[in-house]
């Protein structure tokens, strides 16, 4: 029996997107997130919409990138195994390369030169997607009043008092759930889960083990090439755990690998906040950072390998070990989760947890249009002007993001080369 996820999707036209999301995903969570929705729900209606926030709802809670997790989701929804890995890998693989290349400019001259002025274009095309996905999954999922509470609260929690958001997570599936249980308001709106997605503890096994292996290849290739006490097999040991502890998305992530990465003397604070940067501005999800301090990790303690080698492997082992987790998470969970949706208080928890993101995503737009907009004591005209401009675009006019993106990027630098 086939999910109910609507209507039969070939795997190669389900492919052609997911290549296509790896190149546009710009926007850190909350724009990947609207670009799917716009995608997946609106135009091409591959799942319905009570399913997309079932899922953003789960992802939530994971440790890990939340929106990879989200197309890992839904690759599985349409074409099961296959279907998960390829939408988690693509992803995430174009901005491999995209950083990769960013990363050695950096390391290697210090400055990005036009391509940082390229850069400064997208920020601003950044903050109109962030906004957008504000208002749009604002509308979907604040149903209530109730909605709205939680979702002012996340925010007053996060802007005013720095309440940690695995920490506003957990609160509101605690509320969430107490709330449906009295009311039973979501118990009409469920649906049973249907024979084949109930959950098979074989599959979970079989989960399990493939990624095991695929861990240890990496670790055991590591101890081979640069023995047991090098950065690199420090790099992939720590960042493993990091991906199973670290709740919250990127900046939680960055938080606490910061403390760690700066404590070891493996790069600066300033180094850290200029991988943020570029992770910001180049597609694929926020917690590429990651990957950055994996390379600067490398380049600047190479020991006796050659520089740029080492670099690039140690980022790539950031990288894997980041990510594996998230593969093993929804593809042994994704049964589980499809069995759930017949829980009322269950789904009731989680549509409290994704009015808590609404407010937690607010506060993020704000601090990173803060950023963008008025870097300093004046407002930056250029960005305020470019920002509205690529809301319009994307909101009213229904410009392809992609367009917009480069559209920003050739507004920067065409600034750079007339007037700096």
């Amino acid at each position: 029996m086939k999910l109910p996820i609507g209507p039969e999707v070939p795997f190669k036209d389900a492919l052609k997107f997911w290549v296509k999301l790896g190149f546009i995903s710009f926007g850190g969570p909350a724009g990947q997130i609207a670009i799917m929705h716009k995608e997946l729900v609106e135009r091409r209606q591959w799942i319905d919409e009570k399913s997309f926030l079932h899922a953003l709802n789960f992802c939530m809670l994971l440790p890990g990138p939340e929106a990879q997790q989200l197309a890992t989701y839904i690759g599985w929804r349409l074409h099961k195994i296959k279907g998960g890995i390829v939408a988690g890998s693509m992803f995430v693989i174009p901005s491999i390369f995209f950083l990769l290349a960013l990363s050695y400019v950096y390391a290697r001259y210090g400055k990005i030169g036009e391509v940082a002025a390229v850069l400064n274009g997208f920020k601003p095309v950044v903050v109109a997607v962030v906004v957008e996905a504000v208002i749009k999954i604002g509308k979907r999922s604040l149903k209530n009043q109730v909605h709205f509470a939680i979702a002012s609260f996340a925010f007053i929690g996060v802007q005013f008092f720095q309440v940690p958001f695995p920490l506003i997570v957990a609160i509101a599936l605690v509320l969430g759930y107490l709330w449906s249980r009295k009311t039973k308001a979501e118990s009409d709106e469920t649906e049973a889960a249907t024979p084949a997605s109930r959950p098979s503890r074989h599959h979970v096994l079989k989960v399990i083990g493939a990624c095991l292996l695929l861990w240890v290849v990496p670790l055991a290739a590591s101890l081979l090439i640069y023995g047991r006490e090098s950065v690199a097999t420090k790099l992939y040991i720590f960042f493993t755990q990091a991906a199973f502890v670290t709740f919250g998305g990127a900046y939680a992530v960055l938080a606490y690998v910061n403390q760690a990465a700066i404590a070891a003397g493996w790069i600066t604070a300033g180094q850290s906040v200029d991988g943020l940067a570029l992770a910001e501005t180049t597609p694929g999800p926020l917690i590429m950072v990651l990957q950055f301090i994996g390379f600067m990790t490398g380049w600047q303690n190479p020991g006796a390998n050659n520089q740029t080698p080492h670099a690039i492997a140690c980022a790539l082992l950031v990288t894997f070990a980041t990510f594996l987790p998230s593969f093993l998470f929804v593809l042994s969970a994704g049964p589980y989760l499809e069995r759930i949706r017949g829980n009322a208080s269950l789904s009731g928890s989680l549509a409290f947890v994704t009015a808590a993101v609404v407010g937690v995503i607010l506060n993020l737009s704000l601090t990173f249009g803060t950023t963008v907009i008025r870097p300093a004591s004046e407002i930056e005209l250029t960005a305020l002007v470019l920002t509205i401009l690529a809301f319009v675009a994307l909101y009213f006019l229904k410009i392809d993001v992609l367009l917009v993106v480069l559209g920003g990027g050739v507004v920067g630098l065409g600034k750079h080369l007339l007037f700096e």
